[in-house]
């Protein structure tokens, strides 16, 4: 029985890859959608980083948002930073001031390096040791690169399910 359960697990975990559209990244969480400005973390909230959006997460398992490579692992685990195939630079922040959690309920599936396909899961995390710890969830993705963006959009508000299309640039 073992056997097939590690099946079914790889084949749900592989129906989540998709193809990815250029200048799209796609939710890699699921949650509630909240403007940047509304993130409660001055760095993140006045744009200092990036442009993007939060998400308050519900789940657990953060997927990467495109096709591209793992560029950044902090070494308290908490974010990760990719860059797509086509140049975007993004910032996956989980939770706010987690770093002092020192890595605690934090567990990369990747590493530096990596390749990655949209979809593909990156991280899991505990949001009952975030919570415990005293820190908030909601989880920044920020694209660090925007300044070389026209425009950019975030066309999710509210509550939004893992790998919707999330942010446009252009």
């Amino acid at each position: 029985m073992g056997i097939f359960k590690k099946l079914l697990n790889k084949t749900q975990e592989e129906s989540l890859v998709l193809e990815s559209e250029e200048n799209w990244v796609y939710a890699p969480i699921e949650g509630e959608i909240i403007p940047l400005n509304d993130i409660a973390d001055g760095v993140f909230s006045k744009g200092l980083l990036g442009k993007g959006c939060g998400i308050k997460p519900s789940d657990d398992k953060v997927y990467a948002p495109f096709d591209g490579e793992v560029i950044m692992i902090a070494a308290t685990k908490h974010a990760i930073g990719l860059k797509s195939n086509d140049g975007i630079e993004l910032l996956i922040h989980v939770g706010m001031d987690t770093v002092k959690m020192e890595g605690k309920g934090f567990r990369p599936e990747v590493k530096l390096g990596d390749k990655v396909k949209c979809g593909q899961l990156l991280m899991t995390f505990s949001i009952d040791d975030v919570e415990k710890a005293g820190y908030s969830t909601t989880t920044a993705v920020i694209v660090s690169n925007s300044e070389i963006y026209t425009e950019l959009e975030v066309s999710l508000q509210g509550v939004g399910s893992k790998l919707e299309k999330l942010i446009h640039v252009s």
